[in-house]
Formats: structure tokens, sequence, C-alpha cells
């Protein structure tokens, strides 16, 4: 296997297949929207629906873990090839961004399900 870089390997694995994940979840999620729209469910019923489940919780929680480590490769990438970062550099900021959208998407999933004001 001499001049495959696994590690990039790796990340071109990931990154297919939280894609793939994905567009499974925003399809579920469409398909909700808009059977909550045409409904007329307004947004305190929307929201009276989603406090206490567990399920949403863990269906969007998850939707959440896959967009961070999904945008963290794409971005990594994008540092690397056009803004010619170095790769310990690129790793660092786009951890960065990844730890930022997990902290603020869990953090908008428990204040939607599980907890109060977030």
């Amino acid at each position: 296997m001499a001049g495959i870089n696994v590690k990039a390997a790796r990340r071109w694995y990931w990154q297919r297949i939280t894609a793939m994940a994905m567009a499974l979840f925003v399809v579920i999620h469409i398909i909700v929207m808009v059977y909550a729209i045409r409904g007329g469910l307004s947004g305190a019923e929307v929201l009276a629906r989603t406090r206490g489940n567990v399920l949403w919780a863990g269906f969007y929680g998850a939707f959440v873990v896959l967009v961070s480590v999904h945008a963290s490769i794409g971005v990594r990438n994008v540092l690397v090839e056009w803004a010619r970062l170095r790769d310990g550099a690129a790793a660092l900021l786009s951890n960065l961004l990844s730890l930022a959208l997990l902290v603020m998407g869990l953090r908008a999933v428990w204040a939607v399900t599980l907890g109060g004001a977030a």
C-alpha cells in the first residue's frame, strides 16, 4: 500500500459516511417540518411536542454529531488545499470548529427537547 495516506483515506471514508447519514436525517427533518407546517402547528405547539421527548433528542443529537464530524473534515481539507495551511494548523482549526458546532448544536437540542432555556 505504498503511497496511500491511511489517515487521509480514513477522513475520506468518514466524510462520505457522514454525508450519506446526514442525507437521511435531512429528508426526515424536512418531512417532519412539512407535516408540522401543513398541520398548522405554531412554534409553541412544536416545542410542546418535543419537550421531554428522548427520541427527538436522540435524533437531533445524532444529527449534530454527524454535522460536526462532516464539517470538520471538509473545513480541514479546504484549509490545507486552498488556504495552504500546514496539516497541523488545519487540523487544530477544524477540530476547534467541530467542538464549537458540537457544543452549540447539543445545547440547542437540550433546550428544545430535554431542558429549559439554554
